[in-house]
C-alpha cells in the first residue's frame, strides 16, 4: 500500500469519525460531562477534523507529484498528532487517567511539525 493511499484512508476515515464523535459529544455526552470536559472533547473533534483534511491535502499533493521525505514526514506527523492530541483529549474527557494530560501538547507539537514539514516539502519542490 502506498503512502498516498494510507494518507487518503486515514484522512477520510478520520473525517468521518470526527463527524460521528462530534454528534456523539453534542447529543450523547451533553449533560453527563462538565462544560470543561465537553469543551476539551469538542476541541479534540475540531482538531481531528482539520488535520484529517490536512492528510487529504498531503495525499493530493503526493498524487500531483510532490515527492520527498518531507511530504511523507508531514503525513506521518499528522497521523501521530491525531492520535496524541485528539486521542488524549477524548480519553481525558471520558475519564481516562490524568497522566494523559501531558500527551496532548505533544500531539499539538506534532501538528505544528507536520505543517512545518509540509511547508518545507512545498518549498523544496517549487
Amino acid at each position: 500500500m502506498t503512502f498516498q493511499k494510507i494518507f487518503l484512508l486515514v484522512g477520510t476515515a478520520g473525517a468521518a469519525l470526527a463527524v460521528v464523535l462530534g454528534a456523539f459529544g453534542a447529543h450523547g455526552l451533553k449533560g453527563s460531562l462538565s462544560e470543561a470536559l465537553l469543551n476539551a472533547y469538542q476541541t479534540g473533534v475540531q482538531y481531528q477534523f482539520y488535520h484529517s483534511l490536512a492528510l487529504l491535502l498531503v495525499a493530493i499533493l503526493l498524487r500531483q507529484g510532490l515527492e520527498g521525505t518531507w511530504i511523507l514526514v508531514s503525513g506521518a506527523l499528522f497521523i501521530a498528532g491525531l492520535l496524541f492530541f485528539s486521542g488524549s483529549l477524548y480519553a481525558l474527557a471520558l475519564g481516562g487517567p490524568r497522566w494523559l494530560g501531558p500527551i496532548t501538547p505533544l500531539g499539538g507539537l506534532m501538528f505544528i511539525a507536520a505543517w512545518c514539514s509540509l511547508f518545507i516539502a512545498v518549498l523544496r519542490n517549487s
